[in-house]
């Protein structure tokens, strides 16, 4: 009785979820900085720092070096759908749950924006990387990553697809993977997983960010086990060919039907409370 009368809310939050934020993306993104190198870190226009800390849970982005996966007006790939996403879904978690995450203080709104290799990282258990194919980690992003992950850390990835005009985004995020944790193994989930059910039921099939794939194939959801152990913590999980950030973002503007926008929220909802209680 309570996921239904919750289920009814999210569909009504989610009618009311477009703020002045997508508001003001639209209007300065493609001003933002110049390119810069392979090394540099993008700013988007409209950070203003992170969050204090005060023990609240916090949205961290994780942002990545260089400017790939540029997309004018929202920067390179990690930085899409920033800030409207997170400041809309926190929105969210604020109405639906008992948590009180951080929403907005000030200018500085939705999320803190975290690299790999600070130790600021260790403050948020929950992270989330947009468009993991533009993402080439050093060694010391690779190290922290991995330490973050084996001390109880989870990390969502999104906003990806496999053979979309030249990228293989998924396989370049398993590359990756095969440095940092080479005994790991990726398994596909089949919605059955606790992490499906961990306050929201969650239909899979409903759950894409359109009306058609995202990529060129329809969604699908992969995780790593804590020791490659399915009776153990999920660590790690990736939506591939799906872009619930985007849901997030244009969830009240009609780009995304409602619908549609209300079971990615479901999911975002779900990852984050899974996460915070294993």
């Amino acid at each position: 009785m309570t996921r239904s009368v919750l289920g009814t809310a999210v569909v009504l939050l989610g009618v009311l979820a477009m703020t002045a934020g997508a508001q003001r993306r639209r209007n300065n993104g493609y001003y933002a900085q110049a390119l810069g190198g392979p090394n540099d870190f993008y700013v988007p226009p409209e950070y203003h720092g992170n969050p204090p800390y005060d023990g609240r849970f916090t949205f961290a982005r994780i942002k990545y070096r260089g400017f790939e996966h540029w997309s004018g007006r929202e920067g390179p790939g990690w930085s899409h759908d920033y800030p409207d996403a997170e400041e809309n879904f926190t929105k969210i978690m604020r109405d639906i749950t008992v948590m009180h995450p951080f929403v907005q203080e000030g200018p500085i709104v939705g999320s803190a924006i975290v690299a790999l290799d600070d130790p600021a990282l260790f403050k948020y258990p929950v992270s989330y990387m947009s468009e993991p194919g533009g993402w080439n980690p050093n060694e010391k992003e690779l190290a922290g990553l991995r330490s973050y992950l084996l001390k109880g850390g989870f990390i969502i990835f999104d906003d990806f697809r496999e053979n979309w005009d030249g990228y293989f985004d998924w396989t370049h995020l398993r590359q990756v993977f095969s440095l940092m944790l080479p005994k790991a193994h990726w398994v596909q989930l089949t919605g059955n997983e606790p992490i499906f059910d961990s306050f929201f039921k969650i239909d899979l099939k409903a759950a894409v960010s359109r009306t058609s794939a995202y990529g060129t194939e329809p969604p699908t959801y992969w995780g790593i086990y804590e020791d490659n152990d399915p009776r153990k913590r999920l660590m790690v999980i990736a939506n591939v060919d799906n872009d619930i950030g985007e849901s997030w973002q244009w969830s009240g503007s009609g780009f995304v039907p409602i619908a549609a926008a209300n079971e990615t929220y479901k999911l975002g909802v779900n990852y984050i409370i899974y996460a915070l209680t294993h």
